[in-house]
């Protein structure tokens, strides 16, 4: 009983601070929607003010000696109470609340509560700077964020690479180092793949994609995909954003966003996809366990896999589309009235490397992450500066992917994270693309006939696999824990490269 008494206090302790995180997390929310341009100051505080506040009862004395009598502080690992034995979810909970507090402890509350702020601030600089074009006006600001993300890995500490402490924050137990194998792999297949589609004799027009498409239209056909994958609108809502984002305040209350441009048909459609993916991942959680870390995602890869999934494996396949194409026709009969299935499935494939990281290809897209991925470790360890970012970017792009961006906007302003702080996340977008493949095979083992449900519009039979095997956990088991259990195997590039090679083998007629 003593084990049960403890875990209570505990839970109590973290509730109250999920609950301040929640009401931060609301701010934010409308700070990327609707809030007025004239209230950046203000919200910036509000923010930071209720961050330090949740830093603070986090490292709390309060829930040290709580701590204290469940785990050893100096390892984590739960202790023997009189006899009784931690089962299998306590234990987990309390690993995870030690990570946090192990972390957190680390932290001067001064220090969050100001990059809280500053990242709050640079955020709206970010979103003028991308609409003016202007880099110069985001720099000073990115400097401000750059010195304190240092300042934070000089908290955290590490072992190689100051980076390895913030990719640390969002997928535990990642390293630079370990990446880099994963990366390289990755490059020496999907560089020579880019080439030999480029090569190819066949032609995939995607022209149609950017005729004129009414914005309205658009984002009721983006609701009526999310009503299909099964987010929940009673528990979610659509809204609009410079740069589309999912954010959950409780599994009551997940919210995702997207953003619309009239001559940009997959732009808002796939948005919505990816977002919605994020958005069943958060409504999925179990929310008997809201405040504690079982009811959290276990990592961003993980997360990512989700979205990525949804995306590609499911909203750029053929069988998606056989149930979904008409439907969209007959929402843009005009535009799309003499466009066969066919010729609308290679137009969403095409390989065609872009400026924009978001909008391209799956064969592409990994090379934007490493470009960024590079330029991150190369700003934290201080080989770069960052008044040198857009030469730096346009020279990385060149070398990726033989294009130079023609402006700052659709080059190095194009991506919100660096705004707020968050080095160290891009690594988990190719994670996430990786993890997606593997736990899509697996569901394609587990749910006979999965495409041909996919086919008929029922989605929900993978949604309720997701749930079951991936979402209902939170961080019960660490990553790759979690994909063991669900795949039997740990994460691998060759099952992406594969699909890969298979998909863009057939749509551009390669020969092996």
């Amino acid at each position: 009983m003593k084990t049960l008494k403890v875990l209570e206090s505990l839970t109590t302790q973290l509730l109250d601070i999920q609950r301040i995180n929640s009401a931060a997390s609301v701010l934010s929310w409308d700070q990327e929607t609707y809030m007025p341009a004239g209230g950046g100051m203000a919200r910036a505080e509000q923010i930071a003010t209720l961050q330090g506040l949740a830093h603070q009862k986090l490292i709390s004395p309060e829930m040290e000696r709580l701590l204290r009598e469940s785990v050893d502080l100096e390892t984590g690992i739960p202790l023997d109470r009189d006899g009784e034995l931690w089962d299998e979810s306590s234990q987990s909970l309390l690993r995870e609340v030690w990570r946090d507090f192990t972390r957190a402890q680390k932290l001067p509350s001064s220090f969050v509560i100001r990059l809280s702020r500053e990242s709050s601030l640079a955020q709206q600089v970010w979103t003028e700077a991308k609409e003016e074009n202007a880099f110069s006006k985001f720099l000073p600001n990115l400097k401000t964020i750059l010195e304190l993300k240092r300042e934070e890995t000089q908290y955290l500490g590490f072992e190689d690479s100051p980076y390895d402490a913030l990719l640390d924050v969002y997928e535990p137990g990642s390293t630079i180092a370990g990446l880099r194998p994963l990366f390289g792999s990755l490059k020496e297949r999907l560089v020579p793949l880019l080439r030999r589609v480029q090569n190819s004799s066949v032609r995939i027009d995607d022209g149609i994609l950017f005729h004129a498409y009414d914005t309205a239209r658009q984002l009721e056909f983006g609701r009526l995909i999310l009503i299909a994958m099964g987010y929940d609108f009673e528990r979610g809502r659509l809204d609009l954003s410079a740069h589309p984002f999912t954010t959950s305040f409780h599994p009551t209350d997940v919210r995702v966003t997207t953003r619309v441009h009239e001559h940009d048909l997959p732009s808002c459609l796939f948005s919505c996809i990816h977002e919605g993916g994020h958005g069943l991942y958060d409504q999925g959680l179990d929310p008997r366990y809201y405040g504690t870390p079982l009811g959290d995602s276990v990592s961003l890869g993980i997360h990512e896999s989700q979205s990525r999934m949804w995306e590609n494996c499911v909203g750029r396949s053929r069988a998606f589309w056989r149930f979904f194409y008409p439907i969209l026709q007959q929402t843009f009969h005009h535009q799309l009235r003499a466009v066969d299935l066919e010729s609308f499935y290679a137009a969403i494939n095409r390989v065609k490397p872009s400026y924009i990281r978001v909008e391209a290809d799956e064969l592409t897209y990994n090379l934007h992450i490493m470009l960024r991925v590079e330029i991150e470790q190369e700003l934290i360890e201080g080989r770069a500066k960052p008044e040198e970012l857009p030469a730096l970017w346009n020279q990385k792009m060149e070398s990726y992917l033989g294009i130079t961006p023609p402006t700052d906007a659709e080059g190095v302003l194009q991506d919100v994270h660096w705004s707020f702080g968050a080095f160290g996340y891009f690594p988990t977008y190719t994670l996430g693309n990786l993890y997606a493949v593997q736990f899509y095979d697996q569901a394609r083992q587990e749910i006979p006939h999965l495409e041909e449900e996919i086919a008929a519009g029922q989605l929900m039979i993978l949604r309720r696999w997701l749930e079951q095997k991936i979402h209902r956990w939170g961080r019960m088991y660490t990553p790759e824990r979690l994909a063991q259990r669900v795949t039997g195997t740990s994460i691998s590039p060759e099952p992406f490269l594969h699909y890969l090679e298979r998909k863009y083998g057939e749509l551009y007629q390669l020969r092996d």
